[in-house]
């Protein structure tokens, strides 16, 4: 008797998988890319810490990681990219709240 171990993936379910992997990859990548950004943009005077843009970066940086993060189980990660998001909208709103005041 012939026992498969493992059956093939039919070439779609294939390409489905590496296509997800490559978009889950391109978010993580882009996340990194800008919490870079704002980092050496605040570094060199041209953001300050509490300014909208810098934060925003934050926020979307830390999205694309999450969503990286938790797609290959790399929960510390998550939760430091999770806590950074909280500080950012934190800080946005107290921005903005001061703004309307």
């Amino acid at each position: 008797a012939r026992h498969i171990l493992h059956r093939p993936r039919p070439i779609t379910e294939a390409l489905a998988c590496m296509t997800l992997n490559l978009l889950i990859d391109t978010l993580g990548w882009l996340g990194a890319a800008a919490l870079l950004v704002a980092y050496a943009l605040v570094s060199k005077g041209r953001f300050t810490g509490a300014s909208v843009p810098y934060q925003v970066l934050n926020v979307v940086g830390s999205i694309g990681l999450i969503m990286n993060t938790v797609y290959y189980g790399a929960y510390p990660s998550t939760f430091v990219n999770v806590v950074w998001i909280a500080i950012a909208a934190y800080t946005l709103l107290r921005v903005w709240a001061a703004r309307a005041a």
